[in-house]
């Protein structure tokens, strides 16, 4: 058997190490996550469709839990994307009681800064919607008094307007929800107006509000609740930003932007299209109709491509 010479050994051996670390050396797909909620579910499945289709490689970790969960896994880096809300990062960072986060432009800028600095995540482009406390209206008073907003909303209360709201006790109590909202708007709801529930879930004041249970007709929400619109309800706008704003938004390492800057240009105008109503449609889909989250995404996903 021929001996080969030493040079042509090591450059066999190269070769062969090449080919055996070569794969492993590729870029590795960005690890898409979602919270474990309804619109969790729904905002996940669009960022994993769509990068997935424009040949982006992912793996799908979607619904790994509560907000705990997935904000320690992605600054852990066992997560690269998720979708977070603007709010959320007051808490993140310690600075709740600061005014700018009632000011959708000014929550975005701090949260994306303040993360890029500490953690490194980039904050993409965040949608219109609005998930955060809100007071809502049944449609048919909303349409026979002129209801659009908690202005709107004060003025109906204090010229005598029959109104009974359903909330959780601790919206009720807690000096940042009703009270602001009373403070702020210049209304003020009596004992006999309010329907406390146990809980914090919105579920039960939808619904209470839908049926006119008790007389019910305002409730406790979430500005993007699936059931608002299944159930006929309105959400009165915060014209004054007496609450935080809460728009969702893709964030991502910036290591895995850099790897996969097309991350952005997918992404962005996908949010940019998140309305409220559109938001609340499409997780009511899911909520109340029982449509799986990746059709629904699917659906959604399809008739942007079509316009």
């Amino acid at each position: 058997m021929a001996v080969l010479p030493i040079f042509r050994l090591r450059r066999a051996a190269a070769f062969v190490f090449m080919l055996t670390v070569g794969p492993a050396m590729a870029a590795d797909p960005v690890v898409v996550s979602s919270k474990i909620d309804t619109e969790g579910a729904v905002l996940g499945q669009m960022v994993l469709q769509s990068l997935e289709e424009a040949g982006i490689p992912v793996e799908n970790r979607l619904q790994l839990g509560a907000t705990n969960i997935v904000r320690n896994a992605i600054k852990a880096g066992e997560i690269d994307l998720y979708p977070e809300y603007t709010g959320n990062a007051a808490f993140f960072h310690d600075q709740a009681d600061r005014d700018f986060w009632r000011d959708p432009d000014q929550a975005y800028e701090q949260a994306a800064s303040l993360d890029k600095k500490a953690h490194n995540i980039i904050w993409l482009k965040p949608a219109e919607a609005n998930n955060t406390w809100a007071m809502s209206v049944r449609g048919d008073l909303a349409r026979d008094n002129g209801l659009q907003t908690l202005e709107d909303l004060a003025n109906y209360i204090n010229d005598g307007g029959a109104f009974k709201f359903a909330a959780s006790a601790e919206f009720v109590e807690s000096a940042s929800a009703l009270p602001a909202f009373q403070e702020a708007y210049g209304f003020n709801l009596e004992s006999d107006q309010l329907l406390i529930l146990s809980g914090g879930n919105t579920a039960a004041t939808l619904r209470a509000a839908a049926l006119n249970d008790n007389d019910v007709n305002g409730a406790m929400t979430y500005g993007t609740d699936g059931g608002l619109n299944a159930l006929d309800l309105k959400v009165m706008e915060d014209t004054l930003g007496v609450q935080p704003v809460y728009q969702p938004a893709p964030i991502v390492r910036a290591e895995v932007l850099e790897t996969y800057p097309k991350i952005r240009e997918v992404l962005e105008p996908i949010f940019e299209s998140l309305d409220l109503e559109t938001l609340q449609r499409l997780n009511g889909q899911v909520a109340v109709n029982g449509a799986p989250a990746d059709k629904v995404a699917r659906d959604y996903l399809d008739s942007l491509n079509r316009d």
